[in-house]
């Protein structure tokens, strides 16, 4: 049986843990190209049971693989090359900045990533995907800003305030460019968090059946940002 004093320098050595991780995630780091496999396995772990991914994406053991292509080509196309990924130990934010030029479209551009969406949805479910996919895009805000794509916890570390710390880092960055922000939430959860760092929910953009998403904005100069993801 634990002795109390191992008990409390367990507890001792946690909390400094933590202030680690929290001081690295108040700090994050421009991810690079190289970083794309190791990011993309975070974001699969923390999007595994995600509501809207859970509904679009197949069931069984192929998942998890379908998810982590899916992650490492939206990093490697749509994401990295703009420079605006940040990490640090255990979560990463993956945002698309405003002159990032719009997701390229056209029939041989969707012939060539049918192979992955296939593999991601599975037959069966091709038809939600592609409807959360144009919902998204229909509701996608036509002004200049910053999109949120997806921020992602290792599930280990969630609920000790790494996404917060991440998010209030890069907020202040996008605040002294004087420029609004966007995200779309697939978990209820998090609403609070988001609502206290300066989004405001506007309206659930989800195809009919699908779990809730939410379309949320940030203008440009909000409320100081507070709270824990």
């Amino acid at each position: 049986m634990p002795s109390r004093h191992r008990l409390v320098d367990a507890a001792v050595s946690a909390t400094l843990d933590r202030q680690a991780l929290l001081a690295q995630a108040a700090s994050p780091r421009q991810a690079g190209a190289r970083d794309a496999p190791a990011l993309a396995g975070l974001l699969t772990q923390a999007f595994l049971a995600d509501p809207v991914f859970d509904w679009i994406a197949r069931p069984g053991p192929a998942r998890i693989g379908a998810l982590e292509q899916f992650f490492r080509w939206l990093l490697a196309e749509r994401a990295l090359p703009f420079g605006e990924v940040w990490t640090a130990d255990g979560v990463v934010a993956v945002w698309v900045p405003p002159n990032a030029p719009a997701s390229p479209g056209g029939f041989w551009e969707q012939m060539r990533l049918l192979p992955m969406f296939l593999r991601l949805c599975g037959l069966a479910r091709m038809g939600r995907g592609s409807a959360m996919g144009a919902a998204m895009e229909e509701n996608h805000p036509k002004a200049p800003h910053f999109y949120l794509a997806f921020i992602g916890v290792s599930p280990s570390l969630q609920g000790l305030g790494l996404g917060s710390a991440v998010l209030e880092a890069n907020l202040k960055r996008i605040d002294a460019q004087g420029a609004p922000a966007y995200l779309e939430n697939s978990n209820p959860k998090n609403a609070r968090l988001y609502e206290r760092l300066g989004f405001a929910t506007q309206r659930n953009i989800a195809p009919t059946l699908a779990p809730p998403l939410t379309a949320m904005w940030r203008d440009k100069t909000p409320p100081s940002p507070c709270g824990r993801l």
